[in-house]
């Protein structure tokens, strides 16, 4: 009989199914008997109402995460995960396990340490819970390429081992490339603007490298970028929209497909304004002085403290889980940002803050081959490791923007995750190498 996935088993009462996956559960109660069986998809009850029926399972190397095919007859079963059981058993072992795992599996709640479930991150994801999470990281980045390749964008791969840092004021890894130094991608900003010379609209989802020594429950030293770039826009307000359409096709997009996974995890989900709200820089300085006396109007970026304070200000004042924060300071921001022309020491760039938290960083970029020299000059970096890139701008580049997602704090914000680790797979940051 061909194995079916475990999901699919309600559509089948009435027949006879065979399933197979982990020994997720085994209750023995007097004469009956109780496995719950996962696989990749979900979970599928069985009950053994025989001694017989759970002869393969008996002897004593068989333990929880042994491997099994189950074949059964489908039974509606409304106290049963999925409305549905199996009856009538024919049970064999794949691949037998004895060892307990370093967590309870089978357990509803995860009631381990942060670290243990990093470290056993190999066996810890397997339990529904961290599985939901990760299987939400999945329909992210499907619903990011969804709605940008729909809207005329092409996905571009670009490298990740480069000559020449990205970002000024951002620490890099550096490593050996036959002999020469070398570093890995912050970001893939340079790539993505030469392309916007070749497809107009570009996307990349992939790996991005920080090498920054943040030892915080909201920085990982490798986390998954959701970048997009697309050329022919008024200014940075023109990025904010289309950011806010992505933003709100992600959740939509999570609404619909994955709503098993929102309900075991219990999230209150957002909804995104059709209008964001936004506030500039220097007026968001101002209100945190006007709300809370505090005076941060000389400082050159928002603290995280700022920030949920302007989270709570939207939240109360529009009603907004989402804000933008424009015009950030030019000397924060990096050299390839385009000044606001009304007011030059501030940028066409913003930070969009989600529940008190910065997601999401975009602008308008230069576009101008003569502006890039200059902008390199005043931030008194060489031109020649930036040549490749500034060839795209002398033959002819459209004014132009982007921006970048961070994955896994989209899904911390959203899931109301204490720690940005555990809304990754295998995390790195300053301590963890492995697994």
């Amino acid at each position: 009989m061909e194995r079916i996935r475990t999901v699919e088993v309600a559509g089948q009462v009435g027949k006879r199914v065979r399933v197979a996956g982990w020994l997720h559960s085994l209750r023995r109660m007097g004469g009956i008997n109780f496995l719950v069986i996962r696989d990749g998809w979900g979970l599928l009850q069985a009950v053994a109402e025989t001694e017989k029926e759970i002869t393969a399972l008996l002897p004593e190397n068989i333990g929880v995460e042994s491997i099994i095919a189950v074949e059964g007859l489908v039974v509606s079963e409304a106290q049963a995960p999925g409305g549905v059981e199996l009856h009538e058993l024919k049970i064999k072992v794949l691949n037998p396990v004895s060892e307990l795992p370093p967590i309870s599996l089978n357990k509803r709640k995860l009631n381990a340490q942060p670290s243990t479930l990093l470290d056993h991150a190999p066996v810890t994801n397997r339990h529904p819970l961290r599985r939901a999470t990760l299987r939400l990281s999945a329909g992210v980045m499907a619903a990011f390429r969804d709605i940008l390749t729909s809207r005329a964008f092409t996905e571009i791969q670009t490298p990740k081992i480069v000559a020449a840092a990205t970002e000024s004021g951002a620490n890099v890894f550096e490593l050996n490339y036959f002999g020469r130094p070398a570093y890995l991608a912050q970001s893939p900003q340079f790539y993505k603007q030469i392309m916007v010379g070749v497809f107009e609209r570009v996307f990349e989802v992939g790996p991005v490298f920080r090498a920054e020594p943040h030892d915080t429950t909201r920085h990982i030293n490798e986390y998954v970028s959701l970048d997009a770039e697309f050329g022919f826009i008024e200014d940075h307000f023109t990025v904010m929209a289309m950011l806010r359409d992505v933003m709100a096709h992600i959740l939509q997009t999570l609404q619909e497909s994955y709503r098993a996974e929102l309900e075991l995890l219990k999230v209150e989900m957002p909804s995104v304004p059709e209008q964001v709200p936004h506030i500039h820089f220097a007026e968001a300085q101002e209100l945190i002085y006007r709300l809370h006396k505090v005076d941060v109007r000389s400082e050159p970026d928002l603290s995280p403290q700022d920030e949920r304070w302007l989270g709570e200000w939207a939240k109360k004042e529009f009603n907004s889980d989402f804000l933008y924060v424009t015009g950030y300071p030019m000397h924060k921001r990096p050299f390839y940002t385009h000044p606001d022309p009304q007011r030059p020491a501030y940028s066409n760039s913003f930070d969009l803050l989600f529940r008190g938290t910065e997601l999401v960083t975009g602008g308008q970029r230069l576009h101008r081959y003569q502006d890039y020299l200059a902008a390199l000059e005043q931030a008194r970096l060489p031109i020649e490791p930036f040549e490749y890139y500034l060839e795209a701008f002398k033959y002819g580049m459209p004014p132009h923007g982007g921006f970048a997602i961070g994955s896994e704090r989209l899904l911390m914000q959203l899931l109301g995750t204490q720690n940005v680790k555990l809304t990754t797979t295998f995390p790195r940051d300053i301590h963890r190498l492995v697994p």
